[in-house]
């Protein structure tokens, strides 16, 4: 029978001292290079860098956070994941906190409301999180961050360019206006258009945006029909649509409508773009693979997300630099739209 040796001793994790000890200065000078400090000479620094390597240390971060009032964790609260603008937002903040060396802890709601946007704040605010951004596509979202304290930085996003709070935005309006005008300069009479459901912010700023350039190129103004952003409410309204006979184009609030729209189009033997032009928003990956390939509005999430960043970390840091960000939307010309057709 082998008889098995002693256990082999577990060798207890390094800490600050050791570094110290090893590198041969202070507790502080281990401190300061941890801290990125510009007060340490550069082959003091090499050699602090060393004995940290050689002894595998990890820096503990509730230490730190006791010493800096930081954690270097944001908090995000979203809503809806499941849409493409929510999600991409979402995506955009994560990229970006990660890449300035933040970690990220999301609550994702099933509705914004006061009550659930301010439990999901206090919530995130007691894990230690520096700040909070919050996605606040509907209105009773962008209400709720009004009652936030002002000793903590919060930031909302996609909360329109009229918010009292800090927010960062895409101009949804210029979006809109920019397939609107499209439309107009192809020689269609008027615009038609699919919006999303009134108590989505973006939803009444693309509305905005197109009714602005209708007027102001003197064309009719119709009145805007309503989807709920699936591709199903799209297809829906689709056949009312249909039953205009002044129809030549139709701006639709989202993609995933678009493609609804499409194929109630195809199914009635209408053809786009000869017959009806379709413009989309929003330029999800599919966009392009659509028949036909479809027109739309390309939003940057993820200059979104750097743009929320900058004004989170202006707030953790006391109020400095910007409060309020727009991001410049893209039209993005595919196969759905064309020239008016010839009555």
């Amino acid at each position: 029978m082998a008889i098995q040796g002693p256990k082999a001793e577990k060798r207890r994790p390094a800490v600050m001292t050791d570094v110290a000890e090893l590198a041969g200065v202070s507790y502080q000078t281990v401190s300061r290079v941890l801290h990125d400090s510009p007060h340490v000479r550069g082959d003091t620094r090499e050699r602090v860098l060393a004995a940290i390597r050689q002894l595998d240390y990890r820096p503990n971060s509730m230490a730190r956070a006791l010493v800096t009032g930081r954690t270097n964790t944001l908090g995000v609260v979203t809503f809806d994941t499941t849409l493409y603008g929510p999600a991409s937002t979402l995506l955009g903040i994560e990229q970006a906190a990660h890449d300035a060396g933040y970690g990220v802890s999301v609550s994702s709601l099933r509705s914004l409301n006061r009550h659930t946007v301010l439990t999901a704040i206090q919530q995130l605010r007691d894990q230690g999180v520096d700040g909070v951004a919050v996605i606040a596509p509907v209105r009773a979202g962008v209400d709720a961050l009004r009652h936030v304290r002002p000793d903590f930085a919060v930031v909302a996003v996609a909360a329109g360019p009229n918010a009292s709070i800090p927010v960062a935005s895409v101009d949804q309006a210029a979006g809109a206006a920019a397939a609107t005008r499209h439309l107009l300069n192809l020689g269609h009479k008027t615009v038609f258009h699919l919006a999303g459901p009134p108590d989505w912010k973006e939803a009444e700023e693309r509305i905005e945006g197109w009714k602005s350039v209708l007027k102001a190129a003197g064309a009719s103004i119709p009145t805007p029909l309503r989807g709920d952003w699936t591709p199903r409410s799209g297809y829906e309204v689709g056949q009312s649509l249909l039953e205009i006979k002044s129809l030549t184009a139709v701006l639709v609030a989202n993609d995933q409508m678009a493609l609804g729209l499409l194929r109630r189009l195809h199914e009635a033997g209408r053809e786009v773009p000869r017959d009806i032009s379709i413009v989309g928003f929003d330029d999800i990956p599919e966009s392009a693979y659509f028949t036909p390939p479809l027109t739309t509005v390309r939003q940057d999430f993820g200059e979104l997300g750097r743009r929320c960043l900058q004004i989170l970390l202006g707030r953790i840091e006391g109020g400095a630099g910007p409060t309020r960000a727009v991001v410049a939307p893209e039209l993005v010309v595919r196969s759905s739209s064309g020239a008016a057709p010839k009555r």
